[in-house]
Protein backbone atom coordinates (compact mmCIF):
# COMPACT_ATOMS: atom_id res chain seq x y z
CA UNK A 1 0.00 0.00 0.00
CA UNK A 2 0.95 3.39 -0.56
CA UNK A 3 1.15 6.32 1.89
CA UNK A 4 1.28 9.95 1.78
CA UNK A 5 3.95 11.57 4.12
CA UNK A 6 4.19 15.86 4.56
CA UNK A 7 7.61 17.08 4.21
CA UNK A 8 8.13 18.80 7.97
CA UNK A 9 10.77 21.42 5.93
CA UNK A 10 8.57 22.55 2.74
CA UNK A 11 5.26 20.23 2.86
CA UNK A 12 5.49 18.78 -0.12
CA UNK A 13 3.97 15.41 -0.35
CA UNK A 14 6.21 12.25 -0.13
CA UNK A 15 4.87 8.76 -1.12
CA UNK A 16 6.02 6.01 0.95
CA UNK A 17 5.37 2.01 0.13
CA UNK A 18 5.02 -0.03 3.38
CA UNK A 19 6.32 -2.88 2.50
CA UNK A 20 9.81 -0.71 1.74
CA UNK A 21 12.13 -1.42 5.06
CA UNK A 22 13.46 2.12 4.98
CA UNK A 23 13.53 4.53 7.72
CA UNK A 24 13.73 7.08 5.93
CA UNK A 25 13.59 8.97 2.57
CA UNK A 26 14.76 11.88 0.84
CA UNK A 27 12.13 14.85 -0.38
CA UNK A 28 12.67 15.25 -3.81
CA UNK A 29 12.00 18.97 -3.47
CA UNK A 30 13.75 20.19 -1.09
CA UNK A 31 16.24 17.36 -0.69
CA UNK A 32 15.22 17.26 3.29
CA UNK A 33 16.07 14.03 4.74
CA UNK A 34 12.25 12.82 6.20
CA UNK A 35 12.01 10.04 8.68
CA UNK A 36 9.04 7.05 8.14
CA UNK A 37 7.26 7.15 10.56
CA UNK A 38 7.36 3.76 12.94
CA UNK A 39 3.95 2.75 12.18
CA UNK A 40 4.44 2.80 8.20
CA UNK A 41 7.33 1.01 8.60
CA UNK A 42 8.08 -3.06 7.41
CA UNK A 43 7.77 -5.20 10.26
CA UNK A 44 8.18 -8.95 10.06
CA UNK A 45 4.99 -10.94 11.32
CA UNK A 46 6.19 -13.00 14.53
CA UNK A 47 5.82 -16.89 14.60
CA UNK A 48 2.67 -17.80 15.46
CA UNK A 49 1.33 -21.11 16.75
CA UNK A 50 -2.85 -21.45 16.11
CA UNK A 51 -5.36 -24.30 17.10
CA UNK A 52 -8.35 -24.96 14.88
CA UNK A 53 -10.86 -25.81 17.31
CA UNK A 54 -13.66 -26.29 14.63
CA UNK A 55 -16.87 -24.81 14.03
CA UNK A 56 -19.04 -25.59 16.73
CA UNK A 57 -22.90 -27.56 16.00
CA UNK A 58 -25.41 -28.41 17.46
CA UNK A 59 -24.22 -32.10 17.51
CA UNK A 60 -22.86 -34.11 19.94
CA UNK A 61 -20.09 -35.94 17.51
CA UNK A 62 -18.66 -32.78 16.28
CA UNK A 63 -18.09 -31.60 19.76
CA UNK A 64 -15.86 -34.55 20.57
CA UNK A 65 -12.79 -34.25 18.54
CA UNK A 66 -12.70 -30.43 20.00
CA UNK A 67 -12.74 -31.81 23.56
CA UNK A 68 -9.84 -34.39 22.28
CA UNK A 69 -7.77 -30.99 21.03
CA UNK A 70 -8.31 -29.21 24.36
CA UNK A 71 -7.05 -31.82 26.19
CA UNK A 72 -3.52 -32.26 24.09
CA UNK A 73 -3.47 -28.63 24.45
CA UNK A 74 -3.70 -29.21 28.38
CA UNK A 75 -1.28 -31.87 28.51
CA UNK A 76 1.60 -30.19 26.30
CA UNK A 77 1.17 -27.12 28.12
CA UNK A 78 1.64 -28.85 31.50
CA UNK A 79 4.45 -30.84 29.95
CA UNK A 80 7.04 -27.23 29.16
CA UNK A 81 5.99 -25.89 32.61
CA UNK A 82 7.53 -28.79 33.89
CA UNK A 83 10.34 -28.42 31.65
CA UNK A 84 10.50 -24.65 32.14
CA UNK A 85 10.46 -25.08 35.91
CA UNK A 86 13.28 -27.29 36.13
CA UNK A 87 14.99 -25.44 33.95
CA UNK A 88 14.91 -22.34 35.67
CA UNK A 89 16.00 -24.17 38.95
CA UNK A 90 19.29 -25.31 36.90
CA UNK A 91 19.66 -21.81 35.99
CA UNK A 92 19.47 -20.71 39.78
CA UNK A 93 22.12 -23.47 40.77
CA UNK A 94 24.79 -22.56 38.18
CA UNK A 95 24.35 -19.13 38.13
CA UNK A 96 27.40 -18.02 40.63
CA UNK A 97 29.31 -20.49 38.91
CA UNK A 98 29.00 -19.29 35.40
CA UNK A 99 28.57 -15.74 34.01
CA UNK A 100 27.36 -15.83 30.92
CA UNK A 101 28.30 -12.41 29.25
CA UNK A 102 25.76 -9.95 27.55
CA UNK A 103 26.63 -9.99 23.60
CA UNK A 104 28.28 -7.22 22.55
CA UNK A 105 27.77 -5.25 18.95
CA UNK A 106 31.09 -2.94 18.63
CA UNK A 107 30.61 0.48 17.65
CA UNK A 108 32.54 1.95 15.07
CA UNK A 109 35.75 2.23 17.10
CA UNK A 110 37.02 5.54 18.29
CA UNK A 111 40.45 6.48 18.63
CA UNK A 112 41.48 6.72 22.43
CA UNK A 113 42.82 10.20 23.96
CA UNK A 114 46.12 10.39 24.10
CA UNK A 115 47.64 10.71 27.84
CA UNK A 116 47.91 14.79 27.11
CA UNK A 117 44.41 15.17 25.63
CA UNK A 118 42.53 16.10 28.73
CA UNK A 119 41.06 19.76 28.26
CA UNK A 120 43.19 22.17 30.08
CA UNK A 121 41.68 24.18 32.19
CA UNK A 122 41.06 27.52 30.28
CA UNK A 123 40.21 25.57 27.48
CA UNK A 124 41.86 25.52 23.89
CA UNK A 125 39.45 27.71 22.47
CA UNK A 126 39.08 31.29 23.17
CA UNK A 127 36.04 33.49 21.67
CA UNK A 128 36.86 36.86 20.39
CA UNK A 129 34.15 37.94 18.14
CA UNK A 130 30.03 37.09 18.66
CA UNK A 131 27.48 39.11 16.55
CA UNK A 132 23.73 38.85 15.52
CA UNK A 133 20.47 38.08 17.08
CA UNK A 134 17.35 36.48 16.50
CA UNK A 135 15.17 38.13 13.78
CA UNK A 136 14.99 39.45 9.66
CA UNK A 137 16.49 42.34 10.03
CA UNK A 138 20.05 43.63 8.76
CA UNK A 139 22.45 41.91 10.82
CA UNK A 140 19.86 39.66 12.30
CA UNK A 141 19.18 35.50 11.72
CA UNK A 142 16.73 33.44 11.14
CA UNK A 143 17.75 30.08 11.63
CA UNK A 144 21.34 30.76 10.09
CA UNK A 145 23.35 26.95 9.17
CA UNK A 146 26.06 28.06 6.86
CA UNK A 147 28.80 30.57 6.32
CA UNK A 148 31.71 31.16 4.19
CA UNK A 149 34.67 33.59 3.84
CA UNK A 150 36.27 35.02 1.00
CA UNK A 151 39.58 36.62 0.23
CA UNK A 152 39.13 39.41 1.69
CA UNK A 153 38.13 38.26 4.94
CA UNK A 154 34.01 38.52 4.15
CA UNK A 155 31.74 36.71 6.26
CA UNK A 156 29.03 35.03 4.20
CA UNK A 157 26.02 34.12 6.24
CA UNK A 158 22.95 32.23 4.78
CA UNK A 159 19.68 31.66 6.57
CA UNK A 160 18.26 27.48 5.91
CA UNK A 161 15.10 28.96 4.88
CA UNK A 162 14.33 32.55 2.67
CA UNK A 163 17.20 31.88 0.87
CA UNK A 164 18.66 34.76 2.63
CA UNK A 165 22.31 35.62 2.09
CA UNK A 166 23.88 38.39 4.44
CA UNK A 167 27.61 39.66 3.96
CA UNK A 168 29.34 41.08 6.54
CA UNK A 169 32.86 42.61 7.28
CA UNK A 170 35.77 40.56 8.93
CA UNK A 171 34.75 42.75 12.16
CA UNK A 172 31.10 41.40 11.82
CA UNK A 173 30.05 44.96 10.66
CA UNK A 174 26.66 44.35 8.25
CA UNK A 175 27.57 45.48 4.56
CA UNK A 176 24.78 44.35 2.32
CA UNK A 177 22.19 40.99 1.34
CA UNK A 178 20.82 39.74 -1.04
CA UNK A 179 18.55 36.77 -2.13
CA UNK A 180 19.21 33.33 -3.65
CA UNK A 181 16.59 30.71 -4.04
CA UNK A 182 13.87 32.06 -1.65
CA UNK A 183 11.47 28.63 -2.54
CA UNK A 184 14.03 25.49 -1.17
CA UNK A 185 16.43 24.69 1.95
CA UNK A 186 20.00 26.63 1.64
CA UNK A 187 22.01 23.86 2.35
CA UNK A 188 25.60 24.08 1.61
CA UNK A 189 27.26 27.48 1.05
CA UNK A 190 31.01 28.54 0.07
CA UNK A 191 33.10 31.24 -0.99
CA UNK A 192 36.48 31.53 -3.10
CA UNK A 193 39.19 33.79 -2.85
CA UNK A 194 37.62 35.82 -6.01
CA UNK A 195 34.68 36.45 -4.32
CA UNK A 196 32.34 33.81 -6.43
CA UNK A 197 29.94 32.94 -3.78
CA UNK A 198 28.43 28.90 -4.45
CA UNK A 199 25.58 28.48 -3.09
CA UNK A 200 23.83 24.14 -2.80
CA UNK A 201 19.87 24.22 -3.20
CA UNK A 202 17.65 22.17 -4.79
CA UNK A 203 20.49 19.76 -5.57
CA UNK A 204 22.25 22.04 -7.53
CA UNK A 205 25.44 24.40 -6.67
CA UNK A 206 25.07 27.82 -8.46
CA UNK A 207 27.58 30.98 -8.43
CA UNK A 208 27.10 34.03 -7.62
CA UNK A 209 28.43 37.74 -7.36
CA UNK A 210 29.95 37.99 -3.66
CA UNK A 211 28.44 41.85 -2.92
CA UNK A 212 25.81 42.17 -5.49
CA UNK A 213 24.05 38.72 -5.73
CA UNK A 214 23.78 38.64 -9.31
CA UNK A 215 23.24 35.45 -10.74
CA UNK A 216 26.40 33.52 -12.54
CA UNK A 217 25.42 30.38 -13.41
CA UNK A 218 25.28 26.90 -12.11
CA UNK A 219 28.55 24.65 -11.53
CA UNK A 220 28.07 21.69 -14.41
CA UNK A 221 27.89 18.40 -13.72
CA UNK A 222 26.90 15.60 -15.76
CA UNK A 223 25.06 13.44 -13.25
CA UNK A 224 22.80 16.34 -12.97
CA UNK A 225 21.53 17.57 -9.39
CA UNK A 226 21.82 15.69 -6.43
CA UNK A 227 24.50 17.95 -4.41
CA UNK A 228 24.32 18.90 -0.64
CA UNK A 229 27.57 20.69 0.29
CA UNK A 230 30.49 21.99 -1.18
CA UNK A 231 33.70 23.83 0.19
CA UNK A 232 36.02 26.23 -2.05
CA UNK A 233 39.98 25.01 -2.30
CA UNK A 234 42.98 27.04 -2.01
CA UNK A 235 43.57 26.39 -5.44
CA UNK A 236 40.43 27.62 -7.13
CA UNK A 237 38.78 24.79 -7.04
CA UNK A 238 35.80 23.34 -5.43
CA UNK A 239 34.93 19.68 -3.09
CA UNK A 240 31.28 18.56 -3.40
CA UNK A 241 29.13 16.33 -2.10
CA UNK A 242 26.79 14.36 -4.18
CA UNK A 243 23.94 11.88 -3.13
CA UNK A 244 21.68 11.06 -5.59
CA UNK A 245 21.96 7.25 -5.94
CA UNK A 246 25.26 7.34 -4.17
CA UNK A 247 27.32 9.48 -1.60
CA UNK A 248 30.31 10.44 -3.93
CA UNK A 249 32.37 13.41 -3.65
CA UNK A 250 33.23 15.24 -6.28
CA UNK A 251 36.31 17.29 -7.15
CA UNK A 252 36.39 20.13 -9.41
CA UNK A 253 39.27 22.32 -10.98
CA UNK A 254 39.61 25.96 -10.99
CA UNK A 255 38.14 26.19 -13.99
CA UNK A 256 34.78 24.16 -12.95
CA UNK A 257 35.63 20.35 -14.78
CA UNK A 258 35.23 17.52 -13.19
CA UNK A 259 39.09 16.42 -11.67
CA UNK A 260 38.02 13.44 -9.80
CA UNK A 261 34.89 11.43 -8.31
CA UNK A 262 35.42 9.22 -4.79
CA UNK A 263 32.51 6.63 -5.79
CA UNK A 264 30.55 5.79 -2.34
CA UNK A 265 32.93 7.91 -0.35
CA UNK A 266 31.15 6.62 2.89
CA UNK A 267 28.89 3.63 1.80
CA UNK A 268 31.80 2.00 0.23
CA UNK A 269 34.09 1.74 3.60
CA UNK A 270 31.37 1.18 6.24
CA UNK A 271 28.63 -0.81 4.29
CA UNK A 272 26.19 1.53 5.53
CA UNK A 273 24.09 4.16 3.27
CA UNK A 274 24.80 8.12 4.56
CA UNK A 275 22.01 10.10 3.38
CA UNK A 276 23.96 13.63 4.62
CA UNK A 277 27.49 14.14 4.01
CA UNK A 278 29.50 17.61 4.68
CA UNK A 279 32.89 17.75 3.14
CA UNK A 280 36.00 19.12 4.09
CA UNK A 281 40.10 19.63 2.92
CA UNK A 282 43.23 20.20 4.54
CA UNK A 283 45.78 22.54 2.82
CA UNK A 284 47.81 19.45 1.88
CA UNK A 285 44.52 18.27 -0.44
CA UNK A 286 43.18 15.47 2.00
CA UNK A 287 39.81 15.21 1.88
CA UNK A 288 37.64 14.37 4.99
CA UNK A 289 33.88 13.27 4.60
CA UNK A 290 31.71 13.29 7.69
CA UNK A 291 28.87 10.85 7.50
CA UNK A 292 26.26 12.36 9.69
CA UNK A 293 24.33 8.86 9.47
CA UNK A 294 27.61 7.05 10.10
CA UNK A 295 28.11 9.25 12.55
CA UNK A 296 32.08 8.72 10.90
CA UNK A 297 34.91 11.21 9.66
CA UNK A 298 36.21 9.25 6.58
CA UNK A 299 39.59 10.61 5.49
CA UNK A 300 40.79 10.25 1.67
CA UNK A 301 44.24 11.23 0.01
CA UNK A 302 44.21 13.99 -2.69
CA UNK A 303 44.35 11.06 -5.31
CA UNK A 304 41.22 9.85 -3.65
CA UNK A 305 42.77 6.28 -2.07
CA UNK A 306 40.38 6.03 1.48
CA UNK A 307 42.81 6.17 4.22
CA UNK A 308 41.24 6.36 7.78
CA UNK A 309 37.57 6.38 9.45
CA UNK A 310 37.16 7.39 12.90
CA UNK A 311 34.31 8.91 15.13
CA UNK A 312 31.38 6.50 15.90
CA UNK A 313 28.45 6.81 17.55
CA UNK A 314 27.74 7.94 21.28
CA UNK A 315 28.91 10.34 23.84
CA UNK A 316 32.49 9.66 24.65
CA UNK A 317 35.59 11.22 23.67
CA UNK A 318 36.06 10.92 20.07
CA UNK A 319 32.02 9.96 19.32
CA UNK A 320 29.80 11.73 18.35
CA UNK A 321 25.81 12.29 18.98
CA UNK A 322 24.00 14.26 15.79
CA UNK A 323 27.48 15.85 14.17
CA UNK A 324 26.14 18.45 11.93
CA UNK A 325 29.58 20.34 10.94
CA UNK A 326 33.25 19.85 9.95
CA UNK A 327 36.05 21.95 9.30
CA UNK A 328 40.22 21.70 8.88
CA UNK A 329 42.51 24.67 10.52
CA UNK A 330 45.61 25.42 9.44
CA UNK A 331 47.33 22.60 11.50
CA UNK A 332 45.55 19.94 10.11
CA UNK A 333 43.36 19.38 12.96
CA UNK A 334 40.12 18.11 12.55
CA UNK A 335 36.71 19.70 14.14
CA UNK A 336 33.39 18.31 14.18
CA UNK A 337 30.74 19.73 16.06
CA UNK A 338 27.66 17.64 17.45
CA UNK A 339 24.75 18.45 20.30
CA UNK A 340 27.72 18.24 22.66
CA UNK A 341 29.80 21.02 21.02
CA UNK A 342 33.02 20.87 19.17
CA UNK A 343 34.97 17.63 19.03
CA UNK A 344 38.93 18.21 17.72
CA UNK A 345 41.32 15.29 16.40
CA UNK A 346 45.17 15.61 15.18
CA UNK A 347 44.95 14.59 11.06
CA UNK A 348 45.48 11.23 12.01
CA UNK A 349 42.29 10.89 13.93
CA UNK A 350 43.22 10.55 17.67
CA UNK A 351 41.44 12.85 19.50
CA UNK A 352 42.60 16.11 21.16
CA UNK A 353 40.24 18.51 22.99
CA UNK A 354 36.43 19.08 23.24
CA UNK A 355 35.23 22.90 23.33
CA UNK A 356 31.89 24.29 23.80
CA UNK A 357 29.89 27.13 21.69
CA UNK A 358 26.72 29.30 22.60
CA UNK A 359 24.39 26.83 20.52
CA UNK A 360 25.29 23.69 17.96
CA UNK A 361 27.30 24.89 15.48
CA UNK A 362 25.75 24.09 12.53
CA UNK A 363 28.88 25.63 10.19
CA UNK A 364 32.19 26.02 10.41
CA UNK A 365 35.09 27.80 8.38
CA UNK A 366 38.44 29.04 9.65
CA UNK A 367 40.12 32.15 7.89
CA UNK A 368 43.83 32.21 6.72
CA UNK A 369 44.76 33.37 10.82
CA UNK A 370 43.27 30.39 11.88
CA UNK A 371 40.40 31.77 13.62
CA UNK A 372 37.32 29.77 13.69
CA UNK A 373 34.08 30.81 12.49
CA UNK A 374 30.99 29.48 13.58
CA UNK A 375 27.14 29.93 12.63
CA UNK A 376 24.75 28.98 15.33
CA UNK A 377 21.21 29.40 13.89
CA UNK A 378 20.61 33.00 15.57
CA UNK A 379 24.66 34.28 15.80
CA UNK A 380 28.11 33.86 14.96
CA UNK A 381 31.11 33.46 17.01
CA UNK A 382 34.86 34.15 16.01
CA UNK A 383 37.04 31.83 18.30
CA UNK A 384 40.71 31.63 18.50
CA UNK A 385 42.30 28.39 19.02
CA UNK A 386 45.71 27.15 20.64
CA UNK A 387 48.34 25.56 18.27
CA UNK A 388 49.17 22.23 18.49
CA UNK A 389 51.76 21.32 21.75
CA UNK A 390 55.24 20.63 20.50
Amino acid sequence: MIHTLKCPSCAAPLDYADENDRVSIRCPFCNNTVVVPEALRKKENPLSISVNLGTPTRTRSSALPAIVVIFIVVIVASIVGVIYGLTQAFRSTTTARVQIPTPQFPQLPAFPAPPNASPSPEGMAKMTLKFGSEGTGPGMFNDSRSIALDGEGRIFIGDYTGGRIQVFDATGKFITQWMADQEMPLRGLTADRRGTVYVVQRGKISRYEALTGKALGEVAYEGGSGFDDAVALPDGGLLAAWYRGSDDIVRFDSSGHVAKVMRAAISGQSRRSELNMRVAADGLGNVYALGTFNSAVFKFAPDGRFLNRFGGSGDQQGQFRAPDAIAVDGHGRVYVSDIHGVQVFDSDGRYVDRFKTDGIAFGMIFNDKNELFVAARSHVMRFELKPPAK
